[in-house]
């Protein structure tokens, strides 16, 4: 049998130096400060109903779907309730802060960058050997064998293999530069010659492109990321100045 373990707030914070987590977490806080100050600058305001939608949906993201699982994951994760509400704030004053920045900025950027945004459904071979490729390829065209056993024959990938190379709905942004260019000028559905990268042979079958709307969960992809670039931009800006106890500087140097 184990013995007991005593876990205190030194072990703690050894542990996350030891992982080289500080610098993370420094950022963190004042990424949280910055925030708070840009927030207050403007005046936002967070409504009650608006808190409460938000602890609903984090609780359905940890699915916790009772008051015991809740008491559960703030007990594994040290949390008080006070802590809780205050990841609910913080999650709500950013959403709202990314809102006023940007909602009227969204819309241009989706149609400046739209082609970014375009998906392909489509399948894939991975081959090492170009004179192969060329091989399967004109024997696909000319119906000597399917795509689909080709796949089944080159494919290493188990999952891959038995989907038959297809990799589903593949945006622009996600493929390298001489794939994306041959891919999008594809008339589908359409088998695409052999496509040599710095990492191999690739046959391609395109079915379908597809040229997103900005629906919903588009336009708050494209919020969330301009936030992400303007926390990041003002994160840079920040002097930073640590002002820490006798403790911490105390624990800090035997360390």
């Amino acid at each position: 049998m184990l013995p007991t373990i005593i876990i205190t707030n030194e072990d703690i914070l050894s542990q996350v130096k030891i992982s080289c987590k500080i610098p993370e977490f420094i950022e963190a806080i004042v990424a949280h400060k910055v925030v708070e100050n840009a927030a207050f600058e403007v005046s936002l305001k967070v409504e009650t109903e608006e808190l409460q939608k938000a602890a609903d949906q984090i609780r359905l993201m940890n699915k916790l779907n009772s008051a015991d699982d809740t008491w559960a994951w703030l007990e594994k994760h040290s949390i008080s309730v006070d802590d809780y509400e205050e990841i609910v704030y913080s999650t709500v004053i950013s959403s709202k802060l990314a809102a006023h920045l940007f909602a009227d900025k969204v819309k241009p950027y989706f149609l400046e960058h739209q082609l970014d945004y375009a998906g392909v459904v489509m399948y894939e071979v991975f081959l090492d050997d170009e004179d192969l490729a060329i091989e399967l390829f004109y024997a696909i065209k000319e119906g000597e064998i399917s795509f689909y056993d080709v796949a089944h024959k080159y494919i290493q990938n188990t999952e891959l293999r038995r989907k038959g190379g297809y990799r589903g709905i593949v945006y622009r942004q996600d493929l390298k530069p001489e794939i994306s260019a041959a891919v999008f000028a594809a008339k589908p559905p359409q088998l695409l010659k052999p496509i040599v990268t710095s990492s191999g042979v690739h046959l391609i079958l395109v079915e379908e492109i597809i040229q997103l709307e900005l629906d919903n969960e588009v336009y708050q992809k494209i919020a969330s990321n301009l936030f992400s670039k303007w926390l990041k931009e003002q994160i840079a800006k920040v002097d930073v100045v640590k002002q820490l106890d006798s403790d911490f500087l105390s624990f800090n140097s035997e360390a």
